[in-house]
């Protein structure tokens, strides 16, 4: 066994395993560790725990010490100067004329790094603009060019549920959403409708998607011949996955009845499909 202790960066960032080194460290404890991006402070966010030692490939990274007042004086300094560092580089794009768009600036705690996050619907030279910076601050510059779901998971913001964005809130790491989720979900394939601020589809569907594979597995879906109690033989024309409400339309009449999943014997099941055109048509939705 492995004694760890999980750090996280940012709010709703991926948490990193540090190996505590004698140090008790409770959570929401600051600490100093050493990154490959240099000497930063995180937040504890899971204290001193016993971990299989096949859970990690290479040795962890041992914490430094635990985050004094002077340290979260630099913090906050730190945090100041990456205000500076926005507005002068968003300066300094202007000057240039360079089509992108400045999202985050982070300082690392050491001050030996400063990380520019960007958005451009195209490739970007920023060379000259690093050079511009690298005078000004005299210290490390890093120009990043981020996808729009990285954009949305640093500014924050409120989904169309009311809630904070999932990926700003929990999400360490972003988890492939499809179409094809959406579509055995029963939504209606409307961008406006599956997507979320960012204009991808929305993380909501991958969260709840083990919840729709189960009730797939005991729900006819749309298609499916079944055999009522009634001994007739019919055909699915709608299934309401969550409240287990079919409507079936039997051979001998033409009005359509409702009945529960658990009212029907299932004799041939139907497949959920996605064709071609509704993927090129929505197939931008999917990409980072």
């Amino acid at each position: 066994m492995k004694e760890i202790v999980g750090i996280r960066f940012k709010k709703g960032g991926k948490i990193y395993y540090f190996s505590p080194e004698n140090i008790k460290a409770s959570v929401g404890d600051m600490a100093i560790v050493e990154t490959i991006r240099g000497i930063e402070c995180g937040e504890v966010v899971i204290a001193n725990r016993q971990i299989d030692d096949n859970a990690f490939s290479s040795p962890l990274k041992p914490i430094i010490r635990l985050a004094t007042e002077a340290d979260l004086k630099v913090v906050a300094q730190n945090k100041e100067k990456e205000k500076e560092a926005f507005r002068i580089c968003e300066e300094k794009i202007a000057l240039r004329k360079l089509k992108m768009n400045l999202v985050d600036v982070e300082c690392t705690f050491d001050k030996n790094k400063i990380l520019f996050y960007f958005t451009s619907e195209n490739r970007v030279d920023f060379r000259e603009l690093v050079k511009d910076l690298a005078a000004v601050f005299r210290t490390r510059i890093e120009l990043r060019q981020i996808g729009v779901r990285d954009e949305a998971k640093i500014l924050g913001g409120l989904g169309i549920c009311g809630r904070e964005f999932c990926c700003k809130a929990h999400m360490g790491d972003f988890q492939p959403v499809s179409i094809k989720m959406a579509k055995e979900q029963g939504l209606s394939l409307n961008p406006t409708k599956i997507s979320g601020t960012c204009g991808r589809l929305m993380c909501c569907l991958k969260n709840e998607q083990n919840a729709y594979e189960a009730l797939l597995k005991i729900t006819p879906k749309v298609g499916a011949v079944v055999v009522t109690p009634d001994g007739e033989r019919g055909r699915v024309e709608d299934a309401n996955l969550i409240t287990g409400k079919l409507r079936v339309k039997t051979d001998k009449s033409e009005v359509p009845v409702t009945l529960d999943r658990s009212e029907v014997k299932l004799l041939r099941d139907a497949e959920i499909r996605v064709n071609r055109d509704e993927i090129k048509a929505l197939k931008e939705l999917e990409d980072k």
